[in-house]
């Protein structure tokens, strides 16, 4: 795609919890359920379901210590037209020193011994893209972008439009 062509947006959901082990199951239950529009396959909402956790889970474990009530973490998770997702998960823990080194596989700073260092080699193998900016102090944030399996013939990219737009209203009733 040409740098002056955007993206078709057809839904986009952002929210935030609190960075506590419970969530990360929450975390890939949100995203997931804002793919089914796309009707992906259950091996791609695997893959995405698992590098979401392993972002999720590295923002609550190692932004944050351990996880704590009072801080949180972002996700922006954006669905494209051409059947594909972009999701951020950030934090404002205590940053990466080294994104280079931490993205290399086995590469942990846990010191008990718990943790593999396989988080971001996981979330590469998963998706089609994974780009980390992180500053010491501040946070770090974690872009992950897969594009979907095209769909069957007889669908098309306005039929996809279509059910996302009709889910956003049965969305919208349950809350009224």
């Amino acid at each position: 795609m040409k740098a002056s062509q955007k993206k078709i947006v057809v839904n986009q959901m952002k929210t935030e919890f609190r960075a506590i082990s419970e969530n990360e199951r929450l975390a890939r239950t949100l995203v997931c359920a804002l793919l089914a529009p796309l009707d992906v396959t259950v091996d791609e909402l695997a893959d995405v379901r698992c590098a979401v956790s392993e972002a999720v889970t590295n923002s609550i474990v190692h932004g944050y210590g351990g996880g704590c009530a009072d801080r949180t973490v972002y996700i922006l998770t954006t669905l494209y037209a051409d059947r594909s997702v972009k999701i951020v998960i950030r934090d404002r823990g205590v940053g990466i020193a080294d994104v280079d080194a931490a993205m290399e596989p086995l590469f942990t700073t846990d010191k008990s011994g718990e943790r593999s260092g396989m988080g971001f080699a996981i979330m590469k193998t998963f998706m089609d893209s994974v780009r980390v900016r992180s500053t010491p102090g501040l946070g770090t944030t974690v872009e992950l972008k897969k594009t979907f399996a095209p769909l069957a013939a007889q669908e098309t990219a306005e039929d996809v439009q279509t059910q996302t737009l009709f889910a956003e209203e049965r969305a919208q009733e349950a809350f009224v």
